[in-house]
């Protein structure tokens, strides 16, 4: 029997986020999560999807013709045929991306598979999630992600930063969360945790600036493209 996933989406655009953004991008985004995080703006990607085997993906990401290819979900390492998907992408001459919730073991990953990992912060709600194994994983071509929507989520990713010495295993960024829009706010999201403060973008970059980091601040740039709730970009 051929192996399956359960495909959500797949489609071309540009690399919104990580060092990649701007850049031609095929997205396969895979249905299916096990975190629910406050501001989670793919909620549909939790149950949407239809059933596609490892070629017919291959197949539809080739008719794009572009080598950037970024896995996505929901959670792509929930399901142990995202690990053969990676791999046969890679073996066409695909650079591959994965973007993953750093909830999951990312041990088993094709080594050839740029690993673009979140650790979960506070106002997430599944901060307790995050699996700190991971970090003894990660190369230097992989980065490490916070989505950082309040004062105590920054404060707490700076806590990070120094207690693993990130920046000196791969590339750290700093992802503003753009705020959801009610209709996309899915009733089983997580809330964050009560008495945090909200920061602003600029909030956020003023602050890395006064404290001297030398990581990468990022916005997710389709959404200053397309409206924040299009889909397929």
């Amino acid at each position: 029997m051929a192996e399956t996933l359960v495909v959500n989406e797949v489609f071309k655009s540009i690399q919104g986020e990580s060092t990649r953004a701007g850049l031609p991008c095929v997205f396969v985004r895979l249905a299916g999560c096990n975190l629910r995080c406050s501001w989670c703006d793919t909620a549909y990607a939790f149950t949407e999807g239809t059933r596609m085997t490892l070629d017919e993906i291959v197949d539809r990401v080739a008719a794009f013709d572009c080598n950037l290819v970024e896995l996505t979900g929901g959670e792509p390492l929930m399901r142990s045929n995202s690990l053969l998907l990676m791999a046969q992408l890679a073996d066409r001459g695909h650079t591959v991306l994965l973007e993953t919730s750093g909830s999951l073991d990312i041990g088993p990953v094709d080594p050839r598979v740029i690993r673009i990992m979140d650790l979960k912060c506070p106002s997430s709600g599944e901060c307790e999630q995050n699996r700190w194994e991971n970090i003894s994983l990660l190369r230097a071509n992989d980065e490490v992600k916070f989505v950082i929507a309040t004062r105590e989520d920054y404060d707490w990713a700076k806590r990070q930063l120094e207690r693993w010495n990130l920046p000196a295993i791969c590339t750290v960024l700093f992802s503003w969360a753009h705020p959801l829009p009610p209709e996309q706010r899915d009733p089983s999201l997580k809330s964050a945790p009560p008495d945090q403060h909200p920061i602003a973008m600029r909030q956020l970059v003023e602050q890395m600036l006064a404290d001297k980091l030398s990581i990468r601040f990022q916005l997710q740039m389709h959404k200053y493209i397309w409206e924040p709730t299009t889909r397929g970009v």
